[in-house]
């Protein structure tokens, strides 16, 4: 069988399961689009929230090509592609899917001990770890750690073994790391929780300065996606602490002080800053 041959009966196969796919070029990565819709002048897709064929019927747009229709994938304008593709890839949040793309062994590490078990498929350097549900995709959530779901694709490599769990809340925290859609704050801080009345748990400041300093230690010690790393620390120390009024402005200055360290800019941690406030309700 050729690999023309093979790579279509897997898309099809695919289709046929309700998973959208699509071929991708060397490299991994999808076709080009074709020349109406070069550089995006065609407008792009309607929506670009669906996937499904493009007005001309070439493979376009990478992600949004992919069709569940074979007619689509059989017709001649996919089988110039099919012809020059190096494998076959799909979009997850079209099948209702997520997958977490784990690069290496310690990002596999970190997914078992945090994770619940769900189907797994083997991939070149490390594994997918696949749930039911969909979310907004996000890269380098972690190191080594990728999202894949709604407007992304994943390469097919088989259907993997173990049950399908549902899409876990932990994964959808996974993407609450860029705080770029964060509302803006001023870059000055005032007593960020002063105003808060919990009921105070910390029988010894001991607790709290330990909490901070371990914070100070995670940010300071991430070597990549280091956005994230605030981000997740500040939602960190947030969770613990944030409720009872013992954070002052010290204990924000010495976590923003760490961040800036690792080259973040004062904007971007009062963003952080406030985004974990606005997820936890604070």
């Amino acid at each position: 069988m050729s690999t023309t041959i093979a790579h279509l009966r897997t898309a099809l196969d695919l289709a046929a399961n309700g998973i959208p796919p699509l071929p991708l070029r060397a490299g991994k990565v999808p076709f080009g689009n074709c020349r109406t819709c070069a550089k995006n002048a065609c407008g792009g897709r309607p929506n670009m929230k669906t996937p499904g064929p493009c007005t001309c019927p070439a493979p376009c747009h990478a992600w949004a090509a992919a069709a569940t229709d074979p007619h689509v994938l059989n017709s001649p304008q996919w089988s110039t592609a099919w012809r020059r593709a190096a494998a076959v890839a799909y979009h997850p949040g079209g099948a209702g899917l997520t997958v977490v793309d784990l690069d290496n062994a310690a990002a596999i590490a970190w997914a078992r001990a945090a994770l619940p078990a769900t189907r797994i498929v083997p991939t070149t350097r490390g594994e997918h770890w696949i749930y039911r549900g969909v979310m907004p995709s996000a890269n380098a959530v972690r190191p080594g750690v990728d999202v894949k779901s709604l407007m992304a694709y994943a390469r097919w490599l088989g259907w993997g073994s173990g049950a399908m769990a549902a899409l876990p809340g932990a994964v959808r925290a996974l993407a609450l790391t860029d705080p770029s859609a964060a509302r803006r704050a001023p870059q000055t801080l005032s007593a960020p929780l002063g105003g808060q009345s919990g009921v105070c748990r910390h029988r010894s400041p001991v607790f709290l300065d330990r909490g901070i300093a371990m914070a100070e230690q995670q940010i300071t010690g991430a070597r990549e996606a280091v956005h994230a790393t605030v981000y997740r620390t500040f939602l960190a120390v947030l969770s613990t602490h944030g409720r009872c009024g013992c954070l002052t402005d010290t204990h924000a200055a010495r976590l923003f002080t760490a961040a800036q360290a690792k080259g973040e800019t004062p904007r971007h941690c009062t963003d952080a800053w406030t985004n974990a406030l606005t997820t936890l309700g604070l």
